[in-house]
């Protein structure tokens, strides 16, 4: 079914009359001043042309919708560096307690002691792990938590009279928004080429390190599922050069319990808590990225922290060089709650097993994947690992992305596609550590069929779902976000029911 058919074969179930919930009557005056502070050309001259249904239509339409949906509860997403792991239900209900849930952030510090308590040991925990002493929860994302720390090292700088140095350098294999948070810090990006075996090249990196040179921005494992075993010694040519490294934390989740960022001599990192420690993550909602950094930066951090004083916490704004807050009131404190839970569930030795856990299932996974596709760089990786489609585009004119749209027909989300850059007709995948032997195996197992597959029904893919293949381009550029009544329909209900022309050829 393509676009326009499913679009042209909406039912309108709207009727005049029909209600789910009956509004209370408006109890705003119809005064002088109230005509005052809303004149009459911001009133509506009547109702919005909305849809008119009873509960039971409205329901059935909301319920078919979310099951058009993939998540985690319900297909297996294997998307390389963006990761989607299992959110354990019990976070859930401990973050809606009424004690935290319920708590206001404007609440005065003695009001907030449990909150408190849990945000100062969360600040703790990420220090360990880190090996960096000095702790930031403000960060809303990933994204923002490389920005915040760019923003303590431009302030750093600045406070030490080295304003010339405005570069950062950043591996060709870098997640995109490196160069991006670079550039809005007011930094220059300057791109360091990889080698032969998808790891910094040293001799690269040392003809564009100078005095000019901010910080170093590494991933460790990389966006190719390699960690990246120099990186000691790259740690010591930035700090020869009075340079600092940030270490792009997205990817800590291999290396939990195994070994810490601050020991092999990265001086700042962000942490993504959806990735490492089971935040919810997708549909644009609330995220966490903190940021852990070494002493000699902390007084550069955001404010507040979270101090304790005695047996009692509170927030400490009594930074005098911070950068200041760059997160309304104290960041998404319900996702760290999660992370917290992660985190104390688990102890030391269960975050070492995820790490062990999420890199034999990608091990594993890299092994069956390799018989029908090619795995540009030899050896183990680590939680994630790229193939390529390169020589099925060669053979029978079948793309990476084909193959993605293909995977939805069989059920599960596609890989990363197209990333990192480095890589030809890139499939990243990343199966997590919570993903069971025979969930790789049927992955593995479609993936291989896809590849001896009829060339035109992969193309073509997806054949089961109601849209096939959208402007993903428009979409982004363009979304409709909000319910627009179509010329010739005056209350349409979109997406309630729709015809169907049977299970094409070629759909399992």
């Amino acid at each position: 079914m393509n676009n326009t058919q499913s679009t042209d074969l909406v039912f309108d179930l709207s009727h005049s009359g029909r209600r789910c919930h009956r509004l209370p009557a408006c109890d705003v005056p119809s005064s002088s001043t109230v005509r005052e502070l809303l004149p009459d050309e911001y009133l509506a001259a009547g109702p919005p042309p909305l849809p008119e249904v009873g509960e039971i239509d409205l329901i059935r339409h909301f319920t078919n919708l979310s099951a058009r949906n993939m998540s985690i509860d319900t297909n297996f997403y294997p998307l390389g560096s963006c990761t989607m792991k299992y959110n354990p239900k019990r976070h859930e209900r401990l973050a809606a307690l009424p004690g935290f849930a319920d708590l206001h952030p404007l609440q005065s510090d003695d009001t907030t002691q449990g909150m408190l308590e849990l945000l100062h040991a969360m600040q703790e925990y990420l220090a360990e792990i880190s090996g960096l002493p000095a702790v930031s929860l403000q960060p809303a994302a990933g994204a923002h938590g490389e920005l915040t720390a760019l923003y303590v090292a431009a302030a750093y700088f600045r406070d030490k009279g080295q304003t010339h140095r405005k570069k950062v350098l950043v591996p060709d294999s870098a997640h995109g928004t490196n160069p991006a948070s670079a550039a809005l810090a007011g930094f220059e990006a300057v791109t360091v080429k990889s080698n032969a075996k998808g790891l910094v090249d040293i001799d690269d990196l040392k003809a564009k390190l100078g005095d000019d040179t901010a910080v170093f921005m590494i991933t460790n494992p990389n966006t190719l599922g390699l960690f990246e075993r120099q990186i000691q010694t790259i740690t010591e040519l930035l700090h020869a050069k009075g340079g600092l490294v940030y270490l792009d934390g997205a990817n800590m989740n291999a290396i939990l319990g195994i070994t810490r960022p601050g020991d092999f001599g990265a001086d700042m990192q962000h942490y993504n808590v959806h990735k490492t420690f089971t935040g919810p993550h997708g549909g644009g909602g609330p995220g966490s990225g903190p940021i852990a950094v070494r002493d000699f930066l902390a007084p550069y951090l955001p404010a507040p922290v979270v101090a304790k004083v005695g047996d009692r916490y509170r927030l400490n704004y009594d930074v005098p060089k911070s950068i200041g807050r760059v997160r309304s009131f104290f960041g998404n404190v319900g996702i760290l709650f999660r992370g917290y839970c992660y985190i104390r569930t688990l102890g030391p030795d269960g975050l070492k097993a995820v790490s062990e856990n999420a890199v034999l299932n990608a091990n594993y996974l890299r092994a069956r994947v390799k018989e029908g596709y090619d795995v540009p760089h030899d050896g183990p990786c680590m939680h994630e690992f790229v193939a390529s489609a390169r020589s099925l585009l060669r053979e029978r004119k079948v793309k990476a992305m084909d193959v993605c749209k293909r995977l939805l027909d069989y059920g599960f989300h596609a890989p990363t596609v197209y990333f990192p850059l480095v890589v030809p007709e890139a499939l990243m995948m990343e199966p997590t550590e919570t993903e069971s032997k025979e969930t790789l195996d049927a992955f593995a197992d479609v993936l291989l069929k896809i590849r001896q597959e009829d060339p035109e029904i992969v193309r073509a893919a997806p054949h089961t779902h109601t849209i096939c293949r959208p402007d993903e381009v428009k979409a982004a550029k363009e979304p409709i976000l909000r319910w627009q009544s179509r010329p010739g329909r005056a209350t349409p209900l979109p997406g309630t029911r729709e015809a169907t022309d049977g299970n094409p050829a070629g759909a399992p």
